[in-house]
């Protein structure tokens, strides 16, 4: 009889750790961001930003990052990418997300959070990851300009390959837009799902 009950107990217990392991690897699933310069991983917070990290997910897994550049390179602040070709032509996306700035996740050095414009809820495809502390890009107030950035990871392997990204030469395009892009595109190989329990998007939505 009680050998019996101490069986079920340790049964109950190893179960439990399981569940608990399996609603961590759903909570931080993880990607790899190839490049020339090696490997970025990173790991996503879809307990804080769930929207936001199954958005990302879903472009990843559809390859959308795959080839597109960090057109945006600022040393001393960020690096930016996911929307455009070498050939700086931007890339369709699906529709923009609400905005989840507001998950007390903030813009330090190694996070990744989603690129938007003057509209707080308009972030789809690009994103940017901190190459500094950037406190004034963090929420202060559901206002227009108090929304900020969301973050929504961290880098976890790789943040080298960030820096040397950042400190590329940039300037030298005809477009006032892209006066921060690096001098030779620099290409994302591969973007890829290593970790994650998240179910995977449906297409054609």
């Amino acid at each position: 009889m009680i050998k019996s009950m101490l069986h079920k107990l340790l049964l109950a217990l190893a179960c439990s750790l399981l569940l608990g392991q399996t609603a961590d690897a759903a909570d931080t699933p993880q990607v790899r961001m190839q490049t020339r310069f090696g490997d970025i991983v990173i790991e996503l917070e879809a307990d804080k930003a769930p929207q936001t990290v199954n958005n990302f997910l879903g472009y990843a897994r559809d390859g959308f990052y795959d080839g597109t550049i960090f057109h945006r390179v600022i040393p001393g602040f960020m690096i930016q990418g996911g929307g455009y070709t070498p050939a700086l032509q931007p890339k369709p996306t699906r529709s923009s997300i609400r905005n989840e700035a507001d998950n007390g996740l903030k813009n330090l050095r190694g996070t990744i959070a989603m690129a938007r414009t003057g509209d707080p809820h308009s972030a789809s495809a690009q994103f940017f990851i901190n190459v500094v502390n950037n406190p004034f890009l963090d929420h202060r107030g559901k206002s227009l300009d108090g929304w900020g950035y969301a973050v929504f990871g961290r880098v976890i392997q790789g943040m080298e390959i960030v820096d040397r990204i950042a400190a590329l030469p940039t300037g030298g395009s005809n477009n006032p837009l892209f006066q921060d892009a690096p001098r030779q595109a620099f290409a994302i190989d591969h973007v890829s799902v290593i970790t994650s329990a998240v179910p995977p998007r449906t297409t054609g939505h």
